[in-house]
């Protein structure tokens, strides 16, 4: 049983913030912290004062974690960050919203006296008989501390303040986890309602002492239980008189944030769960019954369908049944009344489902795809503009020669940048079908095939012609009708406008008669089907922002995200199968229209050899990266005095380093061209292997780590080389002696990324270190807090749970299975309910509705094992604690 608690987080815009520049304007990023350490930083959306994030977090904490802090910061090229404000989320708060909040947050002023982390050890104690009694405090080291100084570090000691007295411990320097064992006594007051203030502080030669934080006891509380001992955190001084004044002038920011406590049980307790959905996919639709996905997905709300299905989607991938899973709703989703036009349009479980199904499995498909692409527009930033009422028009020539570029020449130009990245994007999506993910391929395969089945003979028409007798119209009318081939007319014609169809209609009940221009029918409801996917949903949502796919390390300025959208809007055009189409709505798209044709025949042949291509086969190789990395990238390798003898000889410089399912290996960078590589074969792929599974003289790699080595990866701290970028790893080398390789990471969000994927690979070994210390040993003791042991126990507590959660995580099916039962088990009464709404009519009538009726039974399993389930989670919780002897007063 494991008990853990995730984070999501979801910074949206912001919105009135401040000016910071000379120009009047902003450079506003946010930092994230959680407990006081950086755990994401978005990108910088450049001159601004309402910015627009959109970006999206899931992290996993330690259960123990106590608030996050956003700051919004400016950035500045030449100097350092300007800190615009704050927003402060405590953990009861979040517990307050148990489905998560949502809204705009003022920022508040950032006060320095506030900004105060860290714990420290102390052992507190009641001496002596009735009449002589002391206080003894014994003040034994602290953890972490707020850094006050510009070296990194602080000057920290400890002021204890009781019944009018003062002491203090002595200073420490540049330590942010000193060591003091000093031990301090006083004469207990009669009665004892006076309170212990232990104070930390930085000491500063010049101008006043930093406040570094403070814990209050409760002498009552004490003198019951005689002594306490243990880690205490630190709190801000509450007793200074808030000013609220600048609440709401520094600007507010617009957060989704939610918290999830989890308790997992062991894996055999959810089996039943399991079996249970695994068994009702493979048991199919069954005509005349309700089935137990169709009640999932009406009794779950918008708000929820996402993360419900993303769970599915894993789950059912963890029991190889994921294509079952989706043939399924398919099936379901065309089960019920539609129209070819709109299939899979909505937001139900199908359409989330599929979604999330291509973002775990696709992810690195998409990369290779788009990634080129992408990466040629933020290089070449082009003017690109197609809509006369947003064009600018520049001065063109050379020095005194400038003649005003019409607005012909603006669009058309713009129509030749953009034609040529639409070109460059299709032939990668046509040349892909082969590396498309055979998993990917199978349930498009599936969804082709379902679609087929349903519109057998289907053909949509538009035409304008004279109305006899339609409801709503009187004859002789003329009006723009849709008509459906193989669907009575009666039910299928509706109006529609814009179209360049004519067919005549005759009587009602009879078949229209074609006129003169004869009808261009189409025949595509299939592969619009497989386009609203893979085009509308997972290649233009990537190309339109490349940042939240992880393409790009940062936002578009303003002219780059404009070509983008315009791509992206292609794209979509293209999905939809009819260009012609979206002229309607924008004219200005005529230009384009040509090269969209072009793209939607593309289209047409490439879903024809996507679905074509059986499991097994293909032409060539996979071209994505082989699924075994979880990360690779070049870090750079920081000299220490000791000795490392595994990366002695590389200190000082960047090594290409890989992280596979079975080690870390490094090896000498393969710059910054990217040579074609199939295992020492080159110019076949286009995309190199890593060093870890290749072994052509280009790649080879200089040495590995086996990850069942790895004993801690952490942070450094920023003194120690001058950077906050830098992480360590802890590892057991060959001669079973513990080294450290210190690796300096290019950014925050790198060095967390890093982080994350090597504590995931390393979460199953049983060596990890439950303490590390931050600094480095140089000459005879540790930079962190000054140890001479070498090898003695770390100074700080490792965090090997917090981690970033990823696409590419590996599953784990316990945490989705109770994820499911989380949200089935809040829909019990409600899936009742349901059951019977959906019943045909005289079923519903000649049923009982009511407790005791009779319920499928894979209904009735279903709350069963839910019940069984929440008996398990009961005895599972832990005892109510005891009434805290130590009141911290804050």
């Amino acid at each position: 049983m494991a008990r853990r608690s995730a984070l999501s987080i979801r910074i949206v815009e912001g919105r009135n913030l401040p000016a910071k520049d000379i120009t009047g304007s902003s450079d506003p990023y946010c930092i994230v912290k959680i407990d006081d350490e950086a755990i994401i930083r978005t990108a910088t959306v450049w001159k601004t004062l309402s910015p627009f994030w959109g970006e999206e977090y899931e992290v996993q904490l330690q259960p123990g974690f106590h608030s996050i802090s956003i700051y919004v910061m400016d950035e500045d090229a030449l100097s350092r960050d300007d800190i615009i404000g704050k927003v402060c989320i405590t953990r009861d708060m979040l517990a307050e919203h148990p489905k998560g909040y949502s809204g705009w947050m003022s920022l508040s002023e950032v006060d320095p006296d506030e900004e105060v982390q860290g714990e420290i050890h102390l052992r507190v104690e009641v001496l002596g008989s009735q009449g002589s009694r002391r206080l003894r405090c014994s003040v034994l080291e602290a953890r972490d501390l707020a850094r006050k100084d510009r070296n990194g570090a602080s000057d920290p000691f400890v002021r204890l303040r009781y019944n009018g007295k003062t002491q203090e411990t002595t200073v420490v320097k540049k330590s942010c986890y000193p060591r003091w064992n000093e031990t301090f006594e006083f004469e207990l007051a009669e009665p004892a309602e006076e309170k212990l203030c232990v104070e930390v502080w930085d000491w500063d030669l010049v101008g006043r002492n930093d406040f570094l934080g403070k814990v209050v006891f409760s002498v009552q509380g004490l003198e019951a239980a005689g002594q306490e001992e243990g880690w205490f955190r630190l709190w801000p001084d509450k007793s200074k008189p808030t000013e609220d004044e600048r609440r709401g002038s520094l600007g507010s920011l617009q957060l989704q944030v939610k918290l999830r406590d989890e308790t997992v049980l062991p894996s055999h307790c959810y089996q039943p769960l399991v079996q249970l959905l695994c068994q009702e996919v493979k048991l199919g639709r069954q005509d005349g019954q309700v089935h137990l996905v169709t009640l999932l997905d009406e009794t779950t709300t918008a708000e929820c369908r996402q993360e419900v299905a993303i769970n599915l989607v894993k789950l059912f991938l963890g029991q190889g049944l994921v294509k079952e899973y989706l043939d399924l709703l398919f099936e379901l989703e065309l089960a019920k009344p539609c129209e070819p036009n709109t299939l899979f349009r909505s937001n139900s479980l199908a359409s989330k489902s599929m979604e999330s199904f291509l973002k775990v499995t696709g992810m690195p498909y998409l990369h290779f795809v788009l990634g080129p692409t992408i990466a040629r527009v933020f290089e070449e930033k082009k003017y690109v503009e197609l809509d006369p009422g947003k064009v600018e028009i520049k001065d063109v020539g050379c020095s005194g020669l400038h003649r005003v570029q019409t607005e012909g020449e603006v669009i058309e130009q713009g129509r030749q940048h953009l034609q040529s990245y639409l070109g460059e994007l299709l032939d990668a999506i046509v040349r892909s079908a082969p590396a498309c993910p055979p998993l990917i391929r199978a349930a498009f395969r599936q969804l082709f095939q379902r679609v087929g089945e349903r519109f057998p003979q289907h053909q949509v028409g538009l035409w304008r012609g004279t109305v006899w007798g339609q409801t709503g119209t009187s004859p002789g009318d003329s009006a723009l009708w849709v008509w459906s081939v193989g669907s009575p007319l009666g039910q299928a014609a509706a109006p529609a406008t814009g179209a360049s169809l004519f067919v005549g209609l005759s009587h009602a009940g009879r078949d229209p008669h074609v006129c003169s221009p004869p009808p261009r029918w189409s025949q595509h409801a299939k592969f619009v089907a497989v386009t609203s996917f893979l085009c509308l949903r997972f290649f233009s949502p990537a190309v339109m922002s490349p940042k939240l796919f992880q393409l790009r390390a940062a936002h578009a300025d303003a002219r780059t995200s404009r070509t983008l959208l315009l791509l992206a809007k292609a794209i979509q055009l293209v999905g939809n199968m009819e260009p012609a189409a979206g002229r309607a709505k924008e004219t200005w798209l005529s230009p384009l229209l040509p090269a969209l044709q072009q793209g939607t025949a593309r289209m047409r042949d490439f879903i024809t050899r996507l679905v074509g291509t059986e499991e097994g086969e293909g032409e060539g190789r996979p071209l994505g990266p082989p699924p075994a990395v979880v990360k690779e990238g070049l870090l750079l390798v920081h000299k220490t005095r000791g000795k490392v003898p595994l990366l002695a000889a590389a200190a000082g410089k960047k090594l290409h380093f890989c992280l596979t399912g079975e080690s870390l290996s490094f090896g000498k960078s393969p710059g910054a061209e990217v040579r074609a590589c199939w295992g020492g074969r080159g110019g076949g792929s286009g995309v190199a292997l890593t060093p870890s599974v290749c072994a052509c003289p280009f790649h080879q790699r200089i040495g590995a780590i086996a990850l069942g080595d790895i004993l801690a990866a952490e942070k450094v701290e920023e003194k120690s080389f001058g950077s906050s970028h830098v992480m360590q790893v802890v590892y057991m080398a060959t001669g079973g002696q513990q080294e450290t390789a210190y690796l300096q990471c290019k950014c925050v969000n790198e060095l967390n990324q890093w982080l994350s994927a090597l504590r995931k690979a390393c979460g199953n070994n049983p060596r990890v270190l439950r303490s590390y210390h931050p600094g480095v040993f140089r000459g005879d003791k540790w930079s962190c807090c000054h140890q001479r042991d070498r090898t003695g126990l770390g100074c700080d507590r490792t965090r090997h749970g917090v981690t970033l959660q990823d696409w590419s995580d590996p599953l784990d099916p316990t945490v989705e299975a109770q994820r499911l039962f989380q949200h089935l088990q809040g829909l019990r009464s409600t899936l009742r309910d349901k059951y019977w709404e959906l019943l045909e009519p005289e079923e519903a009538q000649n049923g009982r509705r009511g407790e005791d009726a009779a319920l499928p039974e894979g209904l009735s399993r279903l709350l069963a094992v839910l019940g069984d389930l929440e008996r398990c989670h009961r005895r599972a919780q832990p005892p109510a604690p005891a009434p805290a002897l130590l009141q911290l007063q804050t």
